[in-house]
């Protein structure tokens, strides 16, 4: 799809605004150096024009003419048939006046010749990037010759404070260098934002800005650092224009913005923070209502081009809210626009566009109706001949075929084709909107096929398509999305047809788009999953390539989930794709691939809270090797993570400052992550740390494993079911197939226990409708169930024991304990996966009849999210420190809004009780005693906490969940932002804090995972409500246990 972004005219300023003479207050007339740079060569003739006849092939430019200094010879290189340019810029000192230039050809004879007189052009009072031009007398009077170049003069101040570094103390000792070393742009660069980063008054500022701008006349236009520098510029700039308010500096900024924005690739690394320096900028115009006033012709033009910058945000972070704010800005632009102004198409064009984006997300017909009903407006108001006409047909057919592909309604299919071969017909061979609109045209051509069965269609759609990806050069942005879109058009005529080069055809380019180094992560990760679960796992499940293809997919899935969104931005991008690491384990498992089957799904599952745990990784080993380093990743760390859980969200009721506040959050959290990834790589360039904070291998995975028992992950999928057991001594999983379970099982055992405890209302959703205020939690207690063990939970208890807890324990040849005799059962950690998430395997056993046994009679059952989370805290162990060692409690019986829980206030006051009796440190503060922030106090006092509450998990943002006081809430945001290094025993006695979330079941989406990223080695939790009398009885055994036996309890995490 292509967004034409409008850019008004009346809001860019003449080339030069900014002269290098203007930026500062240094003296005019001394110039210590004389740069040329941009030397072009060009044929002129108009035998130029034809492709018939010898070629030229011209090779050298030769300089002679400065003092005491041989001739120089500078390489010409072909940028087309006709034309030639030098790369490298040309240096000349003060004392050189002229200079005699001559043209060589490959033969080696001269072909031209021209002076330039260099003290006139000294005298000239030039502009930055004032273009200067000269005939070539030639030996061929049929042959006519032109060089062009740009003129660069640096003051006399600037060498004498040494601003470009090493390479200018060296010039100044030889004077007779000519060609101009390649690394001064990126000195003067360097330079210039040291100077604007940390200015200490305006002069500095100025002097930034000068430096900035002369690295952005030395770089060649095809140099693919001028984006880059562009938007240093363009930032600095924006930065003195909110010192002086200069409406020159900001309309400056922008136009040097917006070129950034126009030649970066779409899916660049560097795009976010262009586009955030334009939108910042543009909001900046756009706040100085008297230099912008309501009916300013200039504002349509900002407003449009901010919404467009917004759009292309939401490209990169897929948050509704951004593609929202979006159209709410482009729908004011067009609303003030006057009618027959030359912008309003291009407004309307971008409204429509962004609608479109809205609709593929929210699905809602209005927006798709919306879409076309302005975007044929665009079309109406563009005359024939017009640049943007195509541009508009594209999105027209585009929105037509989308509506299509909701309703089926035939002629919007029809109208959509017949716009994008109108398109194709009017754009050149070349134009750089060709492939895509080649695309889109294939994409409707595919519709039409698979609606009408027509085989003309398919081939049609698949030709055109392989045209569009023949025109895209490699390594261009938009290939992935071309490539993959050809594949879908293979697979679509070999389900159609079962022609198995039709299938081969689309394997390979899901694998060319997924493993594309350019490209959106998206697309890629949507070619990646097309790759192995719509071709591979479909049909060819016993092709190796699986293997490589789900090594894609995981490793697009955290980069797609990356540190540079919010918490909640990165769980809203993993609820598609929930599900993956499962389906690769089970390949894996598949091809007798343990150790990948444990790496996929510990790289694959709870990435978020993983990225958290990555960000309190100890650096010790590393910051004995470089202090500084270590301290630069605790500290980019330590902000990435509070940059994570606390940044605001944008909503259409903001002020625009407020919105300027949030972007200026967004662009430091994006600033953040990539100096992130520099620190980790320049880390893993030191010998000995190449795999640092990498997933790790298998065979580091079981180095560090609990010796008080096995971590047995259970992996569930459509194909088959599986456990891996993690067992200290050994070098590789222990595999356990299930072959009696499935995935089928797995969801009806759950529905069923859901049910029955619905009917039961032992599964409260919403704690504010809870009312009944009989004594328990919110709840009523569940009848105990006589006879033989048909009722429905009962099965459920059985088949989980027969069929997946019996079978893991009989394979690890774990035996019945006779507890009656004193005898301790080992432990053992269960890593469920998928849906088996949601079900209560602790507890799996047969109840009824003559021959009960269950868990408990063999083993200690325990949970964790990763088994990486229980690995690290035995690498890592350490003491709690014994100022700290004690339990803190709370009860909070009585929270508005809430079902009154007095038992906690008994519950507390009970292990309070034995606490002091075994000597504990222990404090309690019930209801009104305490506040959020004295809670926290308290958790940093205290190694354990116990929390007598209710519970409020948030599935959509896990770090909003919370616990609710009588005075305010517990947010496990400010929890985890503690710091909480002595951390030991969270028991949370509230409702369902161990229950996960259905999008997310392999993101550990409740309170029990948060409390252990925050730095708890044990939670107790609850998988769903429980009653006050039962949460009291619980906690006091508990800790009677513990109390009793804390001198051998495990220092591993439970």
């Amino acid at each position: 799809m292509i967004q034409q972004r409008h850019i008004d005219d009346s809001s860019l300023v003449s080339e030069g605004v900014i002269k290098t003479s203007d930026a500062t207050d240094a003296p005019r007339a001394r110039f210590r150096l004389f740069i040329i740079t941009g030397v072009i060569v060009e044929r002129t003739d108009s035998a130029s024009l034809h492709d018939h006849g010898e070629p030229l092939n011209l090779t050298e430019l030769w300089i002679f003419g400065s003092p005491g200094s041989e001739a120089k010879s500078c390489a010409l290189t072909r940028a087309t048939t006709s034309c030639w340019e030098i790369k490298t810029p040309i240096e000349l000192a003060t004392e050189v006046q002229g200079i005699d230039c001559i043209v060589k050809c490959d033969d080696g004879d001269d072909f031209g010749f021209l002076h330039l007189d260099i003290g006139k052009m000294r005298k000239t009072n030039m502009c930055p990037n004032y273009g200067h031009g000269q005939k070539i007398t030639t030996n061929d009077a049929q042959i006519h010759m032109n060089m062009s170049w740009k003129v660069v003069k640096i003051p006399w101040e600037y060498t004498q404070l040494n601003l470009y570094g090493e390479y200018l103390r060296e010039a100044k000792k030889n004077w007779t260098h000519l060609c101009f070393h390649p690394d001064v742009a990126f000195q003067l660069q360097k330079h210039g934002v040291q100077l604007f980063e940390r200015p200490s008054d305006l002069t500095d500022l100025n002097n930034a800005i000068l430096l900035l701008q002369q690295a952005v006349d030395l770089i060649s236009g095809r140099d693919g650092a001028l984006p880059s520098q562009l938007c240093n510029l363009g930032a600095a700039l924006a930065h003195r224009f909110e010192w002086r308010g200069d409406l020159a500096d900001i309309d400056y900024a922008i136009a040097l913005l917006q070129q950034a924005v126009e030649l970066t690739p779409r899916g660049h690394a560097t795009l976010p923070t262009i586009l955030s320096n334009l939108g910042n900028s543009l909001n900046g115009r756009f706040e100085r209502t008297d230099l912008t006033p309501r009916g300013s012709a200039d504002l349509p033009g900002y407003l449009s081009s901010l919404g467009t910058s917004v759009a292309r945000r939401y490209e990169r972070t897929n948050e509704l809210s951004d593609i929202t704010e979006a159209i709410s800005m482009q729908q004011k632009a067009v609303e003030i626009t006057l009618p027959g102004h030359p912008s309003l198409a291009g407004s309307l064009n971008n409204l429509g566009t962004s609608l479109m984006w809205r609709f593929e997300r929210t699905r809602d017909i209005a927006d798709i109706d919306g879409a076309i009903s302005v975007t044929q407006k665009a079309v109406e108001l563009t005359s024939e001949g017009s640049y943007h006409l195509p541009t508009f047909l594209n999105n027209l057919g585009s929105a037509f075929s989308r509506r299509f592909g909701q309703t089926g309604n035939l002629p919007d299919l029809v109208d959509a084709i017949s716009v994008q071969l109108r398109v194709a017909e009017l754009l050149p061979q070349g134009h750089v909107n060709l492939p895509a609109c080649l695309s889109n045209l294939g994409g409707s051509f595919t519709r039409s096929f698979e609606r009408t069965g027509d085989f003309t269609d398919i081939d049609d759609a698949i030709s055109v398509r392989q045209r569009a990806v023949g025109l895209t050069p490699q390594g261009h942005s938009s290939l992935p999305l071309y490539l993959t879109s050809l594949a879908h058009s293979f697979y679509s005529r070999f389900n159609a047809g079962g022609n198995s080069r039709d299938l081969e055809g689309a394997i390979f380019n899901y694998k060319e788009a997924a493993m594309s180094p350019s490209g959106r992560r998206l697309i890629k990760l949507q070619a990646a999953k097309f790759w192995v679960n719509t071709t591979l796992a479909r049909h060819r499940p016993q092709a190796l390539e699986i293997l490589l293809a789900f090594d894609t997919v995981l490793g697009l899935i955290a980069s797609i989930a990356g540190l540079d969104q919010t918490v909640k931005g990165r769980y809203t991008q993993l609820e598609s794709i929930s599900g993956l690491a499962g389906k690769a384990a089970t390949a894996a498992c598949t091809f007798g691939r343990v150790d990948k089957a444990l790496e996929w799904l510990e790289q694959g599952r709870c990435l978020v809270w993983n990225q958290l745990n990555s960000l309190r990784t100890p650096l010790d080993e590393l910051r004995r090797h470089d202090e500084e380093l270590a301290g630069r990743i605790a500290d980019v760390a330590k902000r990435l993570e509070n940059a994570g859980s606390s940044r605001a969200e944008p909503h259409p009721n903001m002020s625009f400052s407020e919105k300027i506040s949030i972007e200026d959050e967004s662009r430091a959290h994006l600033d953040l992550s990539k100096r992130w990834n520099d620190l980790l790589g320049a880390a893993r360039a030191i010998p000995g740390f190449e795999s640092f904070l990498r997933p790790p291998p298998c065979s580091i995975l079981m180095e560090d494993l609990p010796e008080s028992g096995p971590i047995v992950l259970i992996n569930v999928d459509e194909h088959r079911c599986d456990a891996l057991a993690l067992l200290a001594g050994l070098n590789k999983p222990l595999h356990i197939p299930l072959p009696s379970f499935s995935i089928e099982k797995a969801r009806k055992f759950r529905t069923i226990l859901d049910s029955e405890l619905r009917t039961r209302n032992l599964r409260v959703r919403n704690i504010d409708v809870v009312t009944s205020g009989n004594g328990e939690r919110g709840i009523r207690r569940l009848p105990v169930v006589k006879g033989s063990g048909d009722h429905p939970v009962s099965k459920v208890l059985r088949g989980m024991w027969e069929e997946i807890v019996k079978p893991v324990l009989d394979a690890l040849e774990f035996s019945r304990v006779d507890q009656a005799s004193g005898e301790v059962p080992p432990r053992l950690w269960w890593c469920p996966t998928g849906p088996l998430s949601f079900l209560p395997l602790h507890a799996a056993g047969i109840y009824h009849g003559s021959e009960t046994e269950s868990v408990f009679d063999y083993v200690v059952s325990s949970y964790t999210p990763t088994a990486t989370a229980i690995i690290d805290r035995v690498k890592n162990h350490r003491s709690v420190d014994a100022k700290t060692s004690g339990l803190f409690l709370t009860s909070q019986p009585s929270v508005f809004g809430a079902s009154a829980i007095p038992g906690t206030t008994s519950e507390v006051r009970s292990i309070l009780k034995r606490a002091e009796e075994n000597g504990v440190r222990a404090l309690s503060l019930e209801g009104d005693e305490l506040t959020v922030n004295a809670c926290l106090e308290r958790m940093q006092e205290f190694s354990s906490i116990h929390l007598a509450c209710h519970g409020s998990q948030n599935a959509s943002d896990p770090l909003k969940s919370r616990f609710l006081f009588h005075r305010g809430s517990l947010g496990l945001d400010r929890i985890v932002q503690s710091n909480l290094k002595n951390a030991d025993l969270a028991f949370l006695s509230a409702c369902e804090t161990s229950t996960g979330q259905n999008k997310l079941s392999d993101e550990a989406v409740h309170l029990a995972a948060g409390m252990l990223a925050a730095g708890y080695r044990r939670v107790v939790g609850t998988m769903w409500s429980i009653g006050d009398l039962a949460a009291h009885n619980v906690a006091i055994t508990f800790y009677d246990y513990l109390f009793a036996h804390g001198k051998s309890t495990s220092p591993y995490p439970r």
